[in-house]
This record gives C-alpha cells, structure tokens and sequence, in this order.
C-alpha cells in the first residue's frame, strides 16, 4: 500500500533525528491534509449518487500516494450505496449523494492524512461503477465519468500545517445528458478545489414580489422544483448585457449558480457554499432551465455586488424589489 511506503519514511526520519540527537524543536517536515466534497443543486434530479473509491496526491518528487476507501484509516468509512448490475454491494466505496449537500454542507472522504510538505501537482479521485442520477419521476440512470476518474489541480502543503480542502461540485456545469448516449456524464468542468481557509459562504432570500411582477413561478406546490437561479460572477459591477448562463458565450462566465427554492410557507431561499474570497457580481433570472452545452437565452432581473472574505459565516445577500 502506497500510504504504508509514506508511513516507513516518517519512521526511518525519526530514527535518524533521534540517533543524530534531534529534538522536538526541530522543523515539521510533513503536513496533515483533508478532502471533503460539497455541492450546488441541479434541476431535474433528486439523487446524485457518486461512488467514491480512492484518492490519490501525486508530485513533489515522491510518486504517488493514495488512500482507499474502507482501507485506510484516514480515509471515509465505505457504505453499500454503490451496487453492480447484478445488486451486489462494490467494495471499498462510499456512495455519496450530492444533492443533500448543497450550500456549506459537506462530506469527508480523507481526514488528517499525513504527507511530506511540498507541491502536488495533481489531485485524482478514482470513481467506481455505481454511480447514478434519480430523476424527479423515480427513474434511475447511469451516471458516468471518463476514464472512471477525476483529474484536478494540485495543492501546496507547507511544512507543519493542517491543510482542509474541499471539491465543490457545480453539477449545473459539470453534469451533462449527452445527446444519444445511455446517462449522465460528470465532468471535470464545473468542479472547484477550494483551500478551507481561503473561502467563504454566501446565502439570501428572494422577495416573491419580484417573482410575481416577472410571470415567474410562485409557491409551487412541489418545493423541490426551482423558482429561480442565481449566478456569480468574479468581479463587481459586471454589466448584465455581458452576462453568460452555463455554457453560454458573452463576455463573462458564471464563476458558480445555484437554485432558489421555495420553502413551503413564505420565503424563497439560495445558498452557494465554498466561494473563494473575492468580490463578485450576483445576478437573478427566472429562467431555470440551462444547458451547460449550449448558450440558453436567459434573461437577467436583477445584479448586485457582493464581496466574500474568507470566513465560515455566510454572507446575506437578498434580492429586494
């Protein structure tokens, strides 16, 4: 096991300390590492199971070295979510439904992993068969990914730290229905690695008036289904003629979008989790439907500016009329 390799090494290292009369006050070399993942909503679906397997940092001169599911100590206890054709549980897996993890919700697949301090140039998450998307009329389909596997940027852990990140999944970009094939397809577009400490939350509320006075939908009697979308772009003062939805092609591409909901009584609520800190322009529309292939005409009702720190507090941000 690759981890076992990483493990012998920060014991030969004490060993060398301790017989070349090295102390406590020497220098950290490796840092504490987690991984969780977090989501924002996509329209049509009430289950987005994906079925985690093993992740892997590679880089920094010492090769690769992964963490299984159900193996390791670190990584995320398996579950029997994840099922073959024939119902049988796929071992070493921990199926995890994205939609119940919306806003700064998430969910831990490695916990305090320990690695040498240095650059990753690439962070890998093996994807097992299993996967699947419930749609709203209790239909399941297969829910795929290329090569089973996700690719992503890289990471720096520096000596002595405790480094928490987390992989947001904006499925209302990276989940597609490709024209002619069996299922969905998750792609890497759409996903963000996002370092804890440097990110924020943001949520509000949107005055029905505005919905009413726009023919958009109001108080479905199904809470489920969208009322509304809103879209973050980086920068303020973004002008809304500039303004794209998923996939679309004017000047400026959504950073992040998400539904508003409403909440059964009074109230229509959104949430995006997992921002990095910056300043941004929100736009509201009440057109819900956007394929992230194609550029969906849409219509915007409202921008507002929006700075995000770095802080576990999410930000308010209501549309009023």
């Amino acid at each position: 096991m690759k981890k076992a390799l990483l493990a012998s090494a920060v014991v030969a290292s004490v060993t060398v300390l301790s017989a070349c009369g090295g102390s406590s006050d020497t220098e950290p070399m490796f840092a504490k590492f987690s991984l969780g993942v977090s989501d924002a909503p996509v329209n049509g679906a009430k289950v987005v199971m994906v079925c985690f397997n093993e992740i892997e940092l590679s880089g920094n001169g010492v090769g690769s070295q992964s963490f299984t599911i159900g193996d390791d100590d670190v990584a995320a206890e398996a579950n029997d979510n994840c099922r073959d054709g024939q119902g049988n549980v796929i071992p070493n897996t921990r199926g995890i439904d994205l939609l119940l993890l919306d806003g700064a919700k998430s969910e831990a697949l490695v916990t305090g992993a320990e690695f040498e301090a240095g650059n990753y140039g690439q962070l890998r998450l093996e994807i097992a068969e299993g996967s699947y998307v419930e749609l709203e009329d209790g239909m399941r389909e297969p829910l795929r990914v290329p090569s089973n596997e996700l690719k992503l940027g890289g990471v720096t852990l520096s000596a002595g730290g405790t480094f928490n990140y987390t992989l947001e999944f904006d499925l209302r970009k990276a989940m597609v229905n490709p024209p002619g094939q069996n299922g969905y397809l998750l792609k890497p577009t759409g996903l963000r690695l996002v370092n804890n400490s440097e990110i924020g939350h943001l949520t509000g509320q949107v005055d029905e008036i505005i919905l009413t006075n726009n023919n958009c939908t109001v108080a479905p009697a199904d809470a489920s289904l969208p009322v509304a979308t809103v879209y973050l772009y980086q920068g303020a003062d973004r002008p809304i003629a500039e303004l794209s939805d998923n996939g679309g092609d004017n000047t400026y591409q959504p950073y992040a979008s998400t539904n508003v909901y409403f909440d059964g009584v009074s109230e229509y609520n959104y949430s995006i989790g997992y921002i990095d800190a910056d300043s941004y322009t929100a736009a509201l529309s009440c057109d819900v439907s956007d394929d992230p292939e194609a550029a969906d005409p849409i219509e915007f009702l409202q921008t507002q500016n929006v700075q995000i720190p770095a802080s576990n507090t999410a930000v308010e941000l209501n549309f009023t009329e």
